[in-house]
Order: structure tokens, then sequence, then C-alpha cells
């Protein structure tokens, strides 16, 4: 072929080249960690209208309510919406209203690069997500008369043990050991976690000798009773979290939670490699990929995605899932308690990998609440799954009667 011949051929296939790629199907195989996990539209014949969502203020605390085209509603009461409303109201209530709510799962992934959000991503953008995802659990769940737990793959178990968490180095450590000898005898909670360190802080404790008196008091009056933890809230650098790790590794401690700053992912696996003992991490995380490449380099060995600031129960899912296939744990973290922590109830009552216990904070016995219902008491170191449908809230008749409407998208 002459060099004529050769630049008309050239020229012909650049021409057809767009015509050839419009033909070949461009669409990649489906990721694992985008793959549906639910298969929601199965449950219902026909759509579900997303008709209106509403923020709702009453006495101090803060709730999303969602409704159908029929009339049917799911509420929740959310965390620490305050600081996301805008997020709430102009990026993510729109994306959902006048949507099919049997197609949740799809509508969680397509939020995410509407309108550009994904610049947004974050938690500030993940937990108005979830508060509209788990929402619309309890309205489907309501819909069908089921709990929430068998449209995510069935209740496998109805009681949900629990570890008792949410100290504050605020306290001494006199003062946080007590608060755990005391919690363990009123709950039977078989298993506590103490936060050492000063949270990322660079190497430094919230006060002085704080950390070694933990330990030590801990290892007086709990090791050997009940299960021991421990979580540094990214304090340490690598070289100190592994000197702590092999201590707290000697003390048989079960794991060893978020030990460097959450963002150093490579700093967190330099300490997983070095210690014997678990090394758990996840909660500030929520990009799927991240998790995926996490588990599949071991930078954990328990998965800690935490169900709102991960986006909900569907994004959680995928993450026990992707756990499940490295046969590691899944414990999410968790910092609500009362009818906000309604939703770790459900999720742990239908994941295969949840690991021995579910996090709970309790400081301090809770008052009993009168406008909703169970109470979520901790016996003998658990918490029954609520039987009624959706997420199984149940709220006095009044109680959102007189509520302020923050914000409200109607189709």
């Amino acid at each position: 072929m002459n060099r004529r011949n050769f630049l008309q051929s050239a020229a012909a296939a650049s021409l057809l080249a767009p015509q050839a790629l419009a033909q070949k199907d461009m669409s990649a195989e489906i990721l694992d960690y985008k793959k549906p996990v639910f298969q929601l539209p199965k449950f219902f014949s026909s759509p579900v209208k997303i008709q209106s969502i509403e923020l709702l203020q009453a006495y101090g605390n803060f709730f999303l309510r969602t409704r159908s085209a029929d009339g049917v509603e799911g509420i929740i009461q959310t965390k620490g919406v305050e600081d996301y409303i805008d997020l709430l109201a102009n990026r993510v209530m729109p994306h959902f209203i006048g949507r099919d709510a049997r197609h949740l799962e799809s509508l969680v992934d397509e939020v995410y690069a509407t309108n550009s959000n994904y610049k947004l991503a974050g938690q500030a953008f993940w937990c108005p997500v979830a508060y509209i995802e788990q929402s619309l659990f309890d309205l489907m769940g309501k819909a069908l008369k089921k709990p929430a737990a068998e449209l995510m793959g069935g209740t496998l178990r109805k009681e949900i043990p629990v570890y008792l968490s949410g100290s504050a180095r605020e306290a001494s450590a006199e003062e946080e050991v007590e608060v755990y000898v005391r919690g363990v005898e009123e709950t039977g909670a078989k298993a506590v976690k103490f936060k050492i360190g000063g949270r990322m802080s660079d190497n430094r404790d919230a006060a002085p000798e704080r950390t070694n008196k933990i330990l030590e008091l801990a290892g007086k009056k709990l090791a050997g009773k009940v299960t021991l933890m421990a979580d540094a809230n990214g304090s340490y650098d690598a070289k100190n979290a592994i000197e702590i790790g092999k201590r707290l590794q000697e003390m048989k401690y079960l794991w060893f939670e978020e030990p460097c700053p959450w963002e150093e992912k490579s700093e967190t696996k330099k300490v997983a490699d070095a210690l014997e003992m678990k090394v758990a991490f996840g909660e500030q995380d929520s990009s799927l990929w991240l998790f995926q490449w996490m588990i599949d380099n071991k930078v954990m060995d328990v998965v800690q995605p935490d169900l709102n600031y991960n986006g909900g129960f569907i994004r959680a899912a995928r993450v026990a899932r992707m756990a499940r296939a490295a046969n590691l744990w899944i414990c999410p973290h968790n910092t609500q308690t009362g009818a906000a922590s309604v939703n770790i109830l459900h999720f742990a009552a239908s994941t295969p990998n949840i690991g021995p216990w579910m996090e709970y904070v309790r400081r301090k016995a809770p008052k009993r609440e009168s406008w909703y219902s169970p109470n979520f008491e901790i016996r003998n170191g658990a918490i029954a799954l609520p039987t009624g449908p959706g997420l199984g809230l149940e709220f006095a008749p009044d109680f959102l009667k007189n509520a302020k409407v923050i914000k409200q998208t109607t189709a």
C-alpha cells in the first residue's frame, strides 16, 4: 500500500470510528460494590411514589418524615442534621421527591452524581441521604406490614447483643472505669470499649497518664469478666500505635479501633500488619471503592461503616458483603441511643456476618422517654428487635402534632 492509499484508508477509518464506538457496547461489568443487595421491587406489585419529604423539629429533636402517594408515612429521628440542612433541602430532597421508592437502591446510587453532588461527598452529604433512605425503609415496611429487616434480607436474629460505648475523655480514668463497671452490672453487657489517647491528638493523651490509668484499672476491675476493646480516635502515629497496641494485645483486648488518623490509611495498615490483635476501622469513610481497597489490602480486621455517615442501610449492606467475602466481621460505628438507634438493630438483625456485639452508647442509666416505644432496654447484654412494621417505632399520638416544619418538599 502506498502512502496516499494508506492516508485515504486511515481517513476513512477515522470517519467510521465514532459509528463503531456507538455500535459497541460500552457498558462495563457492574463492580461488586455497586451490585444491588436487597432486591426491593420484588416486594411490591405497583409503584410506591414518594409524595412528600419533611424535616421536622419537636422538643429539641429532629425527625425526617416521608409520605407516599397512598398516605403511608415513614419517620426516623435524625442525628446532627442541623449542620446539614442546606444540603438536605437543596441537594438531596429534590432527587427523591416524586420517585418510586421500590427503586431505592438506584436512587441512592444516582444521587451521588446528580448535579455534581460527588463534589460534596462526605459525612455532610451522605447523612441526609441516609435519613431519607431509612425513613423510606420505615415507610415501605409499614406499607407491607413487615419489619424493615425483612426487606433487608430477612430477620436472622431477634435479639442484638451490644457492647457499651460512648465514653468521654473529659472524665478521669477512675470515673471512666467506674461508668463501665456500673454499666455492666445494670445491663449484663458482655463487652465494653474505652476511649484512649486524646482524639486526633498527635500522640498526646487527653490528660497526663489517663490512658495508662484506664488500662490498669480496667485490668483490675473488668478483665476476665467482660471482653475489653479500646478506641484511639486517631490519636497516634503508627510507631506509637503499635507500641500501645502490643500492650493491649498482651492484655487480651479484642480490638484496637482507629489507632491512627482516619485519612492515613497506610499508617493504619502498618499497625494492622504489626499486631496479632484485631484492628477496627472505617467509621469516617463513605467511599465504597475505598472500603473494598481497605479490605483487599488488609487495612483492618473489623469493618466499621457508620449507618449514617456512609449513606444508609443499602451502602452499609454492600460493605458487609465485601467484608463477608473476606471472612471479616462488620460492626458498624454507632453513637446513637434511644429512638435514633433503631437503625443499628434492624441492620444487625439482617446481616449474616455481623460481629459479636453492636456498639451502643451508654454512659449512664437512660431516662425512660414517654414519646416513643419501645425503650430499647439492654437486658442480659442484648436489645430486642422491635417487632412492629417498618422500623417498629411507635410515637405518642400527639408528639409530632405541633412539630415545626423546618424543610418540606412535595411532588
